[in-house]
């Protein structure tokens, strides 16, 4: 069925149209154009008027951990390692299938209503099969999220029993999860070996095999923190990049998660690979891990995208405040106020994320996914109405978000959930917490 979205604004090819419309169909975008041109063409099909409201395209987390939504606030203000301790370590045993469940729940919905129209879930709390991932993957379809499935390969022996797999069951059980949901739009399937600190490098290369084959990119997290680069040159007399190149993984397939500390070399070899990065720079100042070079890498010819991290190491979840928070870092670290602009993170946040996770999201245009935003032009957030764009990167706050499309149909609407009640979320989260006490 057809339907045509209006507003009295509509951002695309990198500008607001005014009094614009967008006819979608079978989740897709179809045609876009004025509003009196589409209605004059399209008389019979059902309208939704935003009369007072601007569109954009949805946002897209190119990097989060769902069940981390549960422990947040647990260990905050604590170093690194204590802070992995003391909250993923010390609470992943708690945690069944229905946990992550309801951790996926709380995540995504909280996502939503923050504008996040994909995210890529970095998964790795397996427990010896599927079931959990499978728990994922039911949270974010009961929601109307799209979702990326980063499923993680793991098997370093100090991490909890749950996170832990053989190379030949990661590889089969990743296949098959993959496999599975071939063809599905609304759920993807990367492999992720975990990072270079916590997968082998038989892992490593097994998931980035794996990826060829599946014809999907891989994710893995790079240099977050300088214990990783200081193992590797132990381990290897190589710094983490090289380390990874040496391994064969290094392309334009790799999602590297973080990049903090990196030497020069390292970003020209990233660049010359087309490797891409899913940049969280809340999750960074938070765990005080350090700053990645962003101008460094963009100059280089990196593709950079935007995600949140999971919910207890950032702890917000907008992919809009990850805009802001990524230009004022970057401009504060160098005290150069030109060295990103509005322009560049908002590309981060939408277009980017989707090019880097290979899916036709965060753009409106024709032939992609019918997925994007409505915000409220007269939110006090957003004003002046003169410097909208601006406004949008480095002034919007949650109130602004009113309605969330995804695959064409509304899952968020005036500022609501549609499709899970929230009360129900909270009854999930506050029950499970009960029994932690």
């Amino acid at each position: 069925m057809k339907q045509l979205f209006k507003a009295d604004r509509v951002y695309e090819g990198g500008q607001f149209r005014q009094n614009w419309a967008i006819l979608i169909e079978d989740g897709t975008i179809i045609e876009t154009g004025e509003q009196t041109v589409l209605e004059r063409k399209y008389t019979q099909t059902p309208t939704v008027d935003w009369t007072g409201k601007a569109i954009l395209p949805g946002t897209v987390n190119a990097h989060n951990h769902s069940f981390q939504s549960l422990l947040r606030g647990i260990a905050a203000d604590r170093p690194f390692l204590e802070w992995r301790d003391q909250a993923l370590y010390k609470y992943t045993p708690l945690l069944d299938e229905e946990a992550i469940y309801t951790g996926a729940l709380f995540a995504f919905g909280e996502m939503l209503k923050y504008g996040v129209t994909t995210v890529s879930d970095f998964f790795y709390v397996h427990d010896g099969g599927n079931a959990r991932d499978e728990a994922v993957i039911r949270a974010a379809k009961d929601l109307g999220i799209r979702l990326v499935l980063a499923r993680t390969m793991y098997d370093w022996n100090g991490a909890p029993a749950s996170y832990r797999e053989t190379v030949p069951d990661a590889v089969k059980r990743t296949r098959e999860l993959a496999v599975k949901y071939q063809g599905d739009p609304m759920v993807t399937v990367h492999p992720a070996p975990h990072s270079p600190h916590a997968a082998s490098p038989e892992m490593i290369q097994a998931g980035h095999k794996l990826a060829a084959e599946l014809g999907t990119p891989f994710h893995i997290h790079v240099a977050e923190e300088p214990f990783e680069v200081e193992e590797t040159l132990a381990k290897y007399g190589l710094r983490t990049v090289h380390y990874l190149d040496k391994l064969g993984v290094v392309d334009e397939r790799m999602i590297a998660i973080h990049l903090v500390w990196l030497e020069d070399s390292e970003i020209r070899l990233l660049g010359d690979k087309r490797a891409g990065l899913a940049y969280c720079p809340s999750s960074n100042m938070f765990l005080s891990d350090g700053v990645t070079n962003i101008p460094g890498l963009l100059a280089a010819g990196v593709r950079v995208s935007l995600g949140t991290d999971g919910a207890c190491s950032n702890n917000r979840i907008s992919v809009f405040e990850e805009m802001r928070m990524c230009s004022l870092l970057q401009k504060v670290t160098r005290l150069d106020g030109t060295c990103i602009n509005a322009g560049q993170v908002f590309h981060m946040g939408t277009q980017a994320g989707g090019e880097l996770l290979r899916l036709p999201v965060g753009q409106i245009s024709p032939g992609y996914y019918a997925d994007f935003v409505s915000v409220d032009l007269n939110d006090l957030s957003l004003l002046p109405a003169a410097e909208l764009f601006n406004n949008i990167v480095y002034s919007l706050q949650p109130t602004a978000i009113r309605d969330v499309v995804v695959d064409g149909k509304i899952v968020v609407g005036d500022g609501r959930l549609l499709t899970v009640q929230e009360s129900v979320i909270v009854r999930k989260i506050n029950a499970l917490l009960s029994k932690w006490e």
